[in-house]
């Protein structure tokens, strides 16, 4: 009788510790993470539920009580603004409930940090957002899916981790949503460049070097974003992709210019008509470090520019000044409004 009242007690301890986990979102994207090939020898293509993910990890059960939803299975390059908005939506609905810890976004890694600062100038409050990916399929002998999973949970309930954004998580470093960038097209993963990781993940304990120092919360007023294009700056460009993109209708151009933030002749003069025409037009550069700055005064030079009117995108990358670009003109339309989102 004893020993069956302490298989009982054990049981009930058990119980007790699974329900005390904490409870974490998993909200399934697609990418390389969840790719397999459709036939022996054939190109990986989207393949794997959330759940199928999770159950690929069973180490999880020991980290948290974990939830899943397959919101979308597409490769990353599919991903769009209208799939942003459906992924806000399932992200903000899963932290608005008490129990829930934070949510793990699992996503493919050719646009995930547009999707990570997309999210971390959406999403309020201090809850962690995750996300995370994998460079090989689930058939590679490599596999890094669950190793990246892994520490994705545990970051996602670390209670230090409140209150830091949106954050990427690979190869057990955890890095903020604003300055990480994919380094390399199948090895190495992602960097943060000058300012460094937020932290990293050791075995099962999650250790943060500081705080992200720039953030600031845009609310997602519209399910339809406007429309902002990025047009490159090389030598020998004519300025007609500027002229086309006002024509196309857009509300906002980022251009990708050289250096500190120049381009030629031509394409300053078409910036001037899309400033004209009350278009945003916002300079960065497509070096990979460094911020844009109006330093040269001949024409189409930084100096000359903001003489003009654009507005400077600071060190954010082309595709992330879009992403700000977007959000900003949700609250005020023509070529001023956006300015003061970039300067905070």
């Amino acid at each position: 009788m004893k020993g069956w009242s302490l298989i009982v007690l054990c049981a009930l301890a058990l119980s007790v510790g699974a329900e005390e986990l904490p409870v974490c979102k998993l909200i399934a994207t697609g990418g390389t993470i969840a790719m397999r090939p459709a036939e022996p020898g054939g190109a990986p293509v989207p393949a794997d539920t959330g759940e199928a993910l999770l159950a690929a990890v069973p180490e999880l059960a020991d980290i948290a009580t974990m939830e899943v939803t397959t919101l979308f299975s597409l490769p990353s390059p599919h991903m769009d603004p209208d799939r942003w908005v459906t992924l806000y939506g399932a992200v903000s609905e899963a932290l608005a409930r008490p129990e829930v810890a934070g949510v793990i976004v699992t996503h493919g890694t050719d646009v995930l940090e547009e999707t990570a600062w997309f999210l971390d100038l959406t999403v309020g409050g201090e809850k962690p957002v995750v996300l995370t990916g994998a460079m090989r399929d689930a058939t590679a002998r490599d596999f890094d899916g669950p190793r990246n999973l892994l520490a994705a949970a545990r970051v996602c309930v670390a209670s230090r981790a409140r209150d830091r954004g949106a954050m990427l998580v690979m190869q057990d470093t955890i890095h903020a949503a604003r300055e990480v960038r994919k380094g390399h097209t199948s090895a190495g993963g992602f960097h943060s460049g000058a300012a460094g990781a937020l932290g990293v993940v050791t075995g099962d304990e999650v250790r943060f070097w500081r705080r992200p120092e720039w953030r600031q919360r845009i609310p997602l007023d519209n399910e339809a974003l406007p429309r902002v294009d990025i047009v490159a700056m090389y030598p020998g460009a004519t300025g007609e992709a500027v002229v086309g993109a006002v024509a196309a209708g857009a509300d906002g151009i980022v251009v990708q210019a050289l250096g500190l933030g120049n381009v030629n002749p031509s394409v300053a003069s078409a910036i001037e008509e899309a400033l004209a025409a009350d278009v945003a037009v916002v300079i960065a550069s497509r070096v990979e470090a460094g911020a844009v700055a109006p330093v040269y005064g001949y024409v189409g030079g930084g100096a000359a520019l903001a003489d003009a009117g654009v507005i400077f995108a600071g060190d954010l990358t082309p595709q992330k000044a879009r992403i700000l670009l977007m959000l900003a003109l949700q609250h005020g339309q023509g070529a001023e409004a956006p300015r003061a989102y970039f300067t905070r």
